[in-house]
């Protein structure tokens, strides 16, 4: 069944009204072959199973190890997930949660003189991208010359003016368009000398996150149905460019773009084009559809019940099954089943494919989604799906010194639980956060995300793995590790933490931030390593001691226990009934009696005794806090020698106190 026939007509209302577009559509005839799906040259083969990357360096066996706990990543991390059609003038962070914002622009926007093709006012563009960034979002567009109806802010026809009098037209009937010559050589010199400036002007910048070839087609797509390659089923010409000057324009792409990601429509474009060049993704937007009688797949291979045209199908007899090593796949979940997607997620039912599946294999990072907007941020299958989408990143341990001066060195582990790599070399920072939770010292390391590939891979039957739901063995945990000078950092306790520098920052205070799938990750960006003294012995004045500090006593049934809403993640709990916990090296400064804030939790009222060093034990009752997790404060006015060698000791001998977090003063 024709792959664009019954969905196309929704374009010029996407934004508008989902629902009457999706109507629409349904109402569209279809045919028995994909627009597509002419005969190409074809790899007779699946690339078959990829290779495993480098497992890359041990940790430091000179440096401590601190464990990290996991936890769900937020659903609108940057440059995955789902996209929303730009409207300018609406707030663009409506509908469930997303950080990528998709939009179309016609070529004759830009390539607006009548008598100059190599003039390009990019206005249009920059003021979408600028609107788009100021809402925390990076942009993914497209490029178009023929739009059936126009967006309502874009034209329908965007052929260059310039074009007039050097390039035929041709009228695409069913849809009532102006189809250029595409195989005309002043348009191809134009067009590619418009991919050569655009790529000029916007290559690296952080405002975009995923270019669409577009350019050819209906939407931009790379098809001109119903005048397309089958014309042997039909009585319509061909109006799609030849397959030689169709790669001469995915070659200028490749050219143009070395930084931000690009994707073309299929992996069967231009004869198979981008076959040999490892930058250039793909772009399923009709996403885990199934249609025809009986149904199939139009993205899934045949082998797990896809079309002989479906997206993977392609994929693999091109042998380009894997490229999401190097290159992002993208796309739109087809908009009939956008509403009900992921209804029975991990699977599927009638024209919804099996949506895990759908994910796993092609791995999906970003996918257009208009109707997403009617989601709820609670359904728990949507945000699987969401997490599953391209990276999903975690430190599983850090390594450093809990005391150090002077030059130290400062180690993680990543891993990687989603379906892609992250594809940007982000700048990644290690700082200190003194008690306050301000930042007062950060180094830049040379940490490049992109190596933390997916721990697990699915394998297409067609490898010969397996049955379906074979999972192989991938990427590894990957460990980094960096020095940094503590020269000039005041002598006192600190957390440790690491942050991945979104660019868009730089333009825009609402950067959405990348958050890594910890306990400790901080909406701020920082996530939180664990706590680190500067100088021996721990501070030289007031200051934060945690806890579960090493360098603490613990006795009887007293031990560390991970916290989500702890400072560093950790507090000490099964304390009283005999057991104790010594806070060791505390600073008293000068010496002389000190307001001692202590960070407890506790879901009910418990006491405790409290003492410095030798002195009278005080008893003191901790108020319930929010819960086991959440912890609250009290205070207590303790006296301390001069100096860091004091020991302040909490412990219940007869019932059970409060689980602590830490003493601050």
């Amino acid at each position: 069944m024709r792959t664009f026939a019954r969905r196309r007509g929704r374009r010029w209302l996407a934004a508008l009204s989902f629902v009457a577009a999706a109507v629409a559509m349904a109402l569209l005839p279809t045919t028995t072959q994909a627009a597509w799906a002419a005969p190409h040259p074809q790899r007779a083969s699946a690339a078959g199973a990829p290779q495993r990357p480098a497992p890359g360096p041990d940790p430091d066996p000179s440096l401590p190890a601190h464990s990290l706990t996991r936890a769900d990543a937020p659903l609108d991390n940057p440059l995955k997930g789902f996209a929303r059609f730009y409207q300018p003038g609406a707030d663009e962070n409506t509908g469930y949660p997303h950080a990528l914002t998709w939009s179309y622009f016609g070529l004759s926007e830009v390539m607006n003189s009548a008598s100059d093709c190599g003039h390009y006012d990019w206005s249009v563009l920059d003021k979408a991208l600028d609107e788009i960034a100021s809402y925390g979002n990076q942009a993914a567009v497209r490029f178009y010359m023929e739009y059936p109806g126009g967006t309502g802010s874009h034209p329908a026809n965007a052929i260059p003016a310039c074009f007039a009098g050097h390039v035929d037209n041709r009228t695409n009937t069913y849809w009532n368009t102006t189809s250029p010559d595409y195989d005309s050589a002043y348009l191809l010199d134009a067009v590619k000398n418009f991919i050569a400036a655009f790529g000029a002007r916007y290559d690296g910048d952080p405002r975009i996150g995923f270019i669409h070839m577009g350019l050819v087609g209906l939407w931009g797509e790379w098809h001109t149905w119903p005048y397309d390659t089958d014309t042997s089923s039909d009585s319509y010409p061909d109006y799609m460019p030849t397959d030689t000057h169709g790669a001469e324009l995915i070659n200028a792409y490749n050219s143009a773009f070395t930084h931000t990601k690009v994707e073309v429509r299929y992996a069967a474009a231009a004869g198979g084009a981008a076959d040999a060049l490892p930058a250039i993704g793909y772009h399923d937007d009709s996403f885990c559809y199934r249609e025809g009688s009986p149904l199939a797949g139009v993205t899934l291979p045949e082998s797990m019940g896809g079309a002989s045209y479906a997206q993977l199908q392609k994929a693999l007899e091109h042998g380009v099954e894997n490229r999401w090593i190097t290159a992002s796949m993208g796309g739109e979940v087809r908009p009939e089943i956008q509403p009900t997607a992921f209804d029975n997620w991990p699977g599927g039912s009638g024209a919804v494919d099996d949506m895990k599946a759908c994910i796993e294999l092609e791995h999906t990072t970003w996918k257009i989604n208009e109707g997403s907007a009617a989601y709820s941020a609670d359904n728990p299958n949507v945000a699987a799906a969401v997490r599953t989408m391209g990276y999903d990143l975690g430190v599983d341990k850090a390594y450093f010194h809990d005391t150090a001066q002077g030059t130290t060195t400062v180690g993680v582990q990543m891993s990687n639980d989603g379906v892609a790599p992250f594809y940007y070399p982000w700048k990644v920072s290690l700082g200190l956060k003194d008690p306050s939770g301000k930042v007062v010292k950060t180094w830049d390391t040379s940490w490049d995300l992109r190596k933390v590939m997916p721990k697990k891979i699915r394998a297409f039957p067609d490898w010969g793995s397996g049955s379906d739901h074979t999972y192989l063995d991938y990427g590894y945990a990957q460990y980094f590790d960096s020095d940094i000078d503590l020269s000039g950092v005041t002598q006192g306790d600190y957390q440790l933490v690491m942050k991945a520098k979104n660019p868009l920052e730089d333009i825009s205070a609402k950067a959405k931030q990348l958050r890594f799938a910890n306990a400790t990750q901080g909406s701020d960006g920082w996530l939180g390593l664990g706590a680190m003294a500067v100088g021996p012995g721990g501070s030289a004045g007031p200051g934060s001691y945690e806890a579960e500090d090493g360098g603490n006593t613990l006795t009887g049934t007293a031990v560390v226990a991970d916290c989500s809403g702890c400072s560093g993640g950790k507090k000490v709990g099964y304390l009283g009934n005999g057991a104790t916990l010594t806070f060791r090296h505390v600073d008293g400064g000068s010496g002389g009696t000190r307001t001692v804030t202590l960070h407890y939790a506790s879901a009910v009222t418990r006491s405790a005794t409290v003492k410095a060093n030798s002195t009278q034990a005080q008893t003191v009752t901790f108020a319930p806090t929010a819960g086991w997790t959440s912890p609250g404060t009290t205070t207590v006015s303790l006296t301390l020698a001069p100096g860091t060698d004091n020991t302040i000791t909490i412990s219940n001998a007869g019932d059970w106190a409060p689980d602590i977090d830490r003493l601050t003063m």
